[in-house]
């Protein structure tokens, strides 16, 4: 059984900062590509920022230089750094894991979704 468990969303005033983990258990296999999406209100899930297992990121224009993507291969876990949050962040924010484990002679792709976690950002 593989999970995938977000935490550290709330509420927050503008400026302020939050730090979304997630970690990934159980038959996961080798994870590819960690990434965080979120989805607002009527809008469509966007992705936030991802990293590769060589550590490359990638950032939503709107976010890059504020909000920071890591991960620990050993462990994995991801953390998303969020520094000065505006109002516009406020979304439910969703981890993202594309990993891959053999299959008899092949290698099989898979992707997880996390539950989501609510970031607010409001004064």
């Amino acid at each position: 059984q593989v999970q995938v468990v977000e935490s550290g969303g709330g509420s927050v005033q503008p400026g302020g900062s939050l730090r979304l983990s997630c970690a990934a258990s159980g038959d996961i296999g080798s994870i590819n590509v960690m990434g965080w999406y979120r989805q607002a209100p009527g809008q469509e899930r966007e992705l936030v920022a991802d990293i590769t297992d060589d550590n490359t990121t990638k950032y939503v224009e709107s976010v890059a230089g504020r909000f920071t993507i890591s991960r620990d291969n050993a462990k994995n876990t991801g953390i998303l750094q969020m520094n000065s949050l505006k109002p516009e962040d406020t979304a439910v924010y969703y981890c993202n894991v594309r990993s891959t484990r053999p299959f008899l002679s092949t290698t099989r792709r898979y992707i997880y979704w996390g539950q989501g976690t609510q970031v607010t950002v409001s004064s």
